[in-house]
This record gives C-alpha cells, sequence and structure tokens, in this order.
C-alpha cells in the first residue's frame, strides 16, 4: 500500500511539472493576443511551479515510483518558459529597436542552447554554472521599466555573454549550499521570498510606479549576484554538514 501512494505521489510531482508546459503555452497565446498582463502573469505561475516541484520530486526517491526522467522534463519545460518565450515576447514586442529584435533572440537562444547542454550547468554542489538564463525575469523587468531600447539590448547581449562565464549562480531552492550559517541561509531564503512577491506585485501595480518595491527588487538582484560572486571565489566545504 506504501508503494501504491509513493507511485501515485511520484506521478502527480511530474504532472505538477509538466503543467508549467501548459502555462507556457498559455503565455505565448497571450503575447500573441497582446495581452501582456495575462502572459506575465502565467510565467510567474510557471516560476513557481518550477521553484517548488524540485522540493516535492526530493522528499521520495522519485525514480524508483515512476519511469520519468524529471530532470529532462524540467528542462525541457525550462527551455520553452525561461528562453521560448521571452524571445517571443522580444520579437513581437518593442522591448528592442525593429533591427535588433532578430539579433536579440538570436543571442538569447545560443546563450541558452549552451547554458542548457553543457555537463556541468549545475555544478556538484549544487549552483548554475554561468547566467542561468533567466531570461523570463529579465524581459518582465525590462518591459515594467521601460528602459530605452539602447539598455536593454546591452543589458542582453551581457547576459548573454556571462552565460559564458563561469561564475556559480546561487540556485535558489538549493539554499543549503550556500553557508554552514543556518542564519544566513534562512536571511537568504526570506530575501528571496520577499523580491519574487515584490517582483509579483509589480505585476499588479503596472503602469503605476512603484519606488519601493523597485528598490527591493534592484537590491535583491544586486545582493543575489555579489553573492553568488563572493561564493565563486570562495565556496563552502559543501561535503561537511552544515550546522
Amino acid at each position: 500500500m506504501e508503494r501504491t501512494y509513493k507511485t501515485v505521489y511520484a506521478w502527480l510531482v511530474h504532472l505538477f511539472t509538466a503543467s508549467g508546459a501548459i502555462f507556457g503555452i498559455l503565455a505565448l497565446y497571450e503575447v500573441y493576443k497582446g495581452s501582456m498582463f495575462l502572459a506575465f502573469l502565467y510565467i510567474a505561475i510557471t516560476i513557481i511551479i518550477d521553484a517548488i516541484d524540485g522540493t516535492f520530486a526530493r522528499l521520495i526517491d522519485i525514480k524508483k515510483y515512476a519511469n520519468i526522467d524529471g530532470a529532462l522534463l524540467d528542462n525541457i519545460i525550462d527551455f520553452l518558459t525561461f528562453v521560448i518565450v521571452p524571445c517571443f515576447i522580444i520579437l513581437t514586442g518593442s522591448i528592442v529597436s525593429e533591427d535588433w529584435k532578430i539579433p536579440s533572440m538570436i543571442m538569447i537562444a545560443l546563450a541558452s542552447c549552451y547554458q542548457f547542454t553543457q555537463l556541468d550547468a549545475k555544478t556538484d554542489d549544487h549552483f548554475f554554472k554561468g547566467f542561468p538564463s533567466y531570461w523570463n525575469i529579465t524581459v518582465f523587468y525590462l518591459y515594467y521599466w521601460q528602459t530605452t531600447h539602447t539598455t536593454n539590448i546591452i543589458i542582453i547581449a551581457v547576459l548573454a555573454v556571462l552565460t559564458f562565464v563561469p561564475i556559480k549562480y546561487i540556485y535558489p531552492s538549493r539554499m543549503n549550499f550556500i553557508s554552514k550559517s543556518k542564519c544566513v541561509r534562512t536571511l537568504m531564503f526570506s530575501a528571496t521570498i520577499v523580491w519574487g512577491a515584490a517582483t509579483l506585485a509589480l505585476l499588479f501595480t503596472y503602469p503605476n510606479k512603484a519606488p519601493i518595491l523597485n528598490a527591493i527588487c534592484i537590491i535583491y538582484i544586486a545582493w543575489y549576484f555579489l553573492f553568488s560572486l563572493y561564493l565563486t571565489f570562495f565556496p563552502i566545504d559543501y561535503k561537511k554538514k552544515t550546522k
């Protein structure tokens, strides 16, 4: 009976992960219709699914109870939601000038192909190596902040280059490997939750300005990058048990 429960649980977790593909396609449809609020809302749902499905999967030996390659399923959906959908937004919107739509798409697509297929894209100590293709979040900020075409092109180009730079970026759902201090791990996890809530709140405040929410997002992004850069040069010994 216990095995039956675990088998059902394992398949439900995979179904939950697979639902990200549905919301990704719905996001594409809303972009096509010009409903950017719903498009970004569906993107937000895919991010939430991606953030928590791994936690559910790790509660049991999921490979033992479901004949599914969860990592492959996750990568397929992530490529759709983190790469294809943002590329479509760029191609059909006004984030960059007309002349730079296709070059921007090419930079994002090629950099992401590399990021998703490199053998050590996720390091042994559970970090992303190189910019982890957060193009969905990037495109949302560029859309929300209404930054200039030139600024947006520079940001896209820099992030594409950072894909190939071996900085170890923090894996938001694997905070156990960023510090031996439980306090630091808890603070980083809490900050990530606050940032996520602030980013979602920006969607509901658009097109009104929200200085406090913007400040929270900018400070977190800066801190995330700087902390990731620090851990790249001064990694903790993750093999030792954390406190």
